[in-house]
């Protein structure tokens, strides 16, 4: 994917300014919010039964997140779900400590089953419990790996027919037919709450601009990891919580120059 694509997916982001429809958890939803007005997108967060579908119908992408699950959160969901698939409006899905307890192993699996999902991104333990694989997992973070990370997100690709996004140490992006490894980021992102949170809503904002989700999603992922990048260089001597505030910082001024220095995607 040529380095030039990457910017001008990020350009169609800050003048469109698509509107991301996020029912995600209340852990992370300032920062979300803060992650994409930084980013160029427009956030909104409408979880209530009443008016989830509405809200979905009108967005340029919808984000799942089921990190603080309760039933009638599950059920916006799948209402606002329903009406972006009646729309044709891109679904992305966050199924945070799937495979931690039995009814976040089976809410994700519902949301699989009952919703059209164009992309689907979590650890390397979350998906692989949404496919029915084993993977060790601590809460909601992934244990230590026992598997090729790749060849598991082309097997999620398969099964659950859309694109698969896992971050970790590298992010792999994967149709089941066309991978890409992203090996841009920083340990930082690990030690804020809600980095891979609104990295998924960045995803939304990306697809919400790009009809090739598998642009959008590797633009997306490198993107925010060389914003990352950025973002320790100026403060890994003062910590995560200066390095929280810089990072929405870099979101907002990444240019075409970090992208040809800072981006490292192989095919």
């Amino acid at each position: 994917m040529l380095k030039n694509t990457l910017f001008e997916t990020l350009q169609k982001v800050r003048d469109a300014k698509p509107l991301v429809h996020n029912i995600t958890n209340v852990v992370v939803t300032n920062f979300t919010a803060n992650g994409l007005l930084a980013l160029g997108a427009s956030p909104v967060m409408a979880n209530a039964v009443e008016e989830a579908a509405d809200m979905a119908r009108i967005a340029s992408s919808l984000v799942l997140n089921i990190g603080t699950l309760n039933p009638q959160t599950v059920d916006s969901m799948i209402l606002a779900g329903e009406a972006a698939n009646e729309q044709g409006i891109p679904v992305i899905f966050d199924p945070v400590g799937a495979g931690a307890t039995p009814y976040r192993t089976e809410t994700a699996q519902r949301i699989m089953r009952e919703l059209k999902i164009s992309i689907i991104r979590g650890n390397a333990a979350e998906i692989a419990n949404v496919v029915g694989e084993k993977w060790e997992i601590k809460g909601v973070d992934a244990g230590r790996t026992n598997g090729n990370i790749a060849d598991l997100a082309i097997t999620a690709a398969e099964k659950l027919n859309c694109i698969v996004v896992i971050t970790g140490k590298e992010d792999v992006i994967t149709n089941g037919r066309t991978t890409y490894v992203v090996a841009n980021g920083h340990p930082l992102l690990t030690k804020v709450t809600g980095t891979g949170c609104l990295l998924t809503s960045v995803i939304g904002a990306f697809t919400g601009v790009e009809k090739d989700l598998m642009q959008a999603s590797v633009a997306a992922v490198s993107i925010y990891g060389i914003a990352a990048e950025k973002a320790a260089e100026l403060t890994v001597e003062s910590g995560p919580g200066s390095f929280q505030i810089e990072f929405l910082n870099q979101l907002s001024k990444v240019a075409s120059d970090d992208i040809n220095l800072y981006a490292s995607i192989k095919k």
